[in-house]
């Protein structure tokens, strides 16, 4: 007896067949990215934007001079001086671009808007790769006073960790070493509004696993979103992020992290998305699309920023 047939067994799909073609679609849909929390915007302030055009302006900022108290006799006269105010530049020295093509046919074949979900992938890689940027080298400019394991303008009694003997922390001691952050600033007369504290994923994890137990005792019911927010502890708002600098420190034979705290007025930031064009592709169907934008960065008051360098116990 003969056996079944193809056709009575398996639909033939193909392209032999236009019966029993199913053809492609393209989802309307697309899967949902997960993109790395940035802070820059939050603990930096913006105050000396002033007008950027390009890569290489200046911005020019000026500080309050000091005015020097005297004591008073009667009759002895009083002594005038010329407050002169300093200046610090901001240089605009930084640029990052993308650039990306977007074919007639991709277009065509999908009911969403790729140039729309491109740059604003984009946009989000841009924040990150600035956030990466700032959280990697200002830790570096806090004042010798508010790191290192002397710190304290005052007292020289905090241990904040340095290369070769970080502070190891673990659940028991956390609180103590967040609070020492605080002291440190304190010391040095820095306002109780607008601290930040930066910590990245591990010692935040840890944070919760303390005496502190619940997120919800720091204070703050909004849930963490792209700024990483996660509450208030000791007069800090605390943020986290996987931006902050980790380094193999042989000494220490650990990974430490680089933890950036500090006060609002402390660091500065300007920026300019400069170009943005879309272009008819000249090599092919459909459009190119590029921006660049130009930034700088500065430590202006390092008094009003400290730096942690803590690893696991």
């Amino acid at each position: 007896m003969a056996g079944p047939t193809r056709a009575a067994t398996h639909p033939d799909y193909s392209s032999g067949s236009s019966a029993g073609f199913i053809p492609e679609i393209w989802s309307g849909k697309m899967i949902e990215k997960l993109y790395a929390r940035t802070c820059y915007g939050e603990i930096a302030n913006t105050d000396y934007e002033g007008e950027i055009r390009q890569k290489g302006d200046t911005v020019q900022i000026r500080t309050t001079p000091g005015i020097t108290i005297r004591d008073y006799q009667v009759g002895g006269g009083l002594t005038y001086e010329k407050p002169t105010s300093d200046k610090v530049e901001l240089q605009i020295d930084q640029a990052k671009y993308f650039a990306f093509e977007v074919n007639d046919v991709d277009a065509y074949q999908s009911d969403i808007k790729l140039m729309d979900d491109w740059s604003d992938d984009a946009g989000q890689q841009m924040k990150i790769e600035i956030d990466t940027a700032l959280l990697g080298k200002h830790y570096a400019d806090a004042a010798p006073e508010n790191a290192g394991n002397q710190a304290g303008a005052k007292s020289g009694g905090y241990q904040l960790g340095e290369a070769g003997a970080p502070v190891l922390i673990d659940r028991n001691n956390i609180l103590d070493v967040l609070v020492d952050c605080g002291s440190v600033l304190d010391e040095q007369n820095v306002p109780d509004e607008n601290r930040y504290l930066i910590l990245p994923a591990w010692l935040n994890g840890m944070l919760k696993k303390s005496d502190l137990r619940d997120a919800s005792v720091m204070g703050d019911s909004t849930s963490v979103f792209r700024n990483g927010k996660v509450g208030m502890l000791d007069r800090f708002t605390v943020y986290i992020s996987n931006n902050l600098s980790i380094v193999d420190d042989a000494g220490a034979s650990k990974k430490a992290t680089n933890v950036f705290f500090g006060h609002k007025k402390g660091l500065t930031f300007a920026s300019q998305m400069t170009e943005m064009e879309t272009l008819p592709n000249p090599s092919d169907f459909g459009k190119l699309v590029r921006g660049l934008n130009v930034f700088g960065s500065k430590v202006i008051d390092q008094d009003a920023v400290g730096h942690l360098y803590a690893a696991r116990a």
